[in-house]
């Protein structure tokens, strides 16, 4: 069954253009053009990546994200279409829980291969990782993709569970925002800030149960001791 992608934009140009690209890569595509008719499609189908566009009207991209987000129940990747280049605009979309982002004028080529990125989900470990992991009151269920707290389950998405499986079969060993770029998003260049704010989210909702440190300098590492993590958000 091919994957099945929904692009939203009140571009009809964009939505032309990138529906082409991806039909050719053997994509499905299913197009909206404003944030109503985005969640009307989210809501009624099965989609595999939603390609949203911060400026459209309806609800924004940026706020159908954080909508999607919330309750930690819908994990659909999300990639964010932005004509806005400054840093903070980037990473308010990174908060809001995306898991990548082009700016405006992007290359359709580009955002063909950032799907493909998002679809792959390479598993961030061997494939002797264990079915399930427990640290403290932390446990991940690999197979089910899924997190739990003292049994409290935790929303994490796509990216941010990959980051911490990364971290959980890595423990003990420093590595740089270029190393888990390329390691965890199977990207060969990005922007860092992107490692950055999922680091930042994962502490967040993993609370005084994450063993994050930051090494100055060098990267993060996941303390494989019980002396818990640095708090540092850089």
């Amino acid at each position: 069954m091919a994957a099945r992608v929904l692009i939203a934009d009140d571009d009809a140009v964009v939505r032309d253009v990138v529906r082409r690209y991806l039909e050719r890569d053997g994509l499905e595509v299913r197009v909206a053009g404003d944030g109503n008719e985005a969640l009307r499609v989210l809501g009624s189908e099965r989609i595999d990546v939603a390609v949203l566009d911060v400026m459209m009207p309806g609800p924004s991209g940026l706020s159908l994200c954080r909508t999607l987000r919330q309750g930690g129940d819908y994990t659909v990747p999300v990639i964010l279409l932005t004509a806005l280049g400054e840093e903070d605009d980037r990473i308010a979309g990174l908060e809001a829980g995306a898991d990548d982002y082009l700016t405006k004028p992007f290359s359709p080529r580009e955002l063909a291969l950032r799907v493909r990125s998002v679809l792959r989900r390479a598993p961030a470990a061997p494939s002797t990782v264990p079915l399930e992991i427990k640290v403290g009151q932390l446990t991940v269920s690999t197979a089910s993709r899924s997190v739990t707290i003292a049994d409290e389950p935790i929303g994490l998405t796509n990216r941010e569970f990959d980051l911490l499986l990364f971290f959980l079969t890595h423990t003990d060993t420093v590595f740089s925002r270029e190393e888990l770029l390329k390691r965890v998003w199977n990207w060969d260049f990005g922007d860092l800030s992107t490692v950055t704010v999922h680091v930042k989210r994962l502490r967040s909702k993993l609370g005084d149960h994450h063993r994050v440190q930051t090494i100055w300098g060098r990267g993060y590492l996941w303390r494989g001791d019980a002396g818990g993590g640095d708090r540092a958000t850089e």
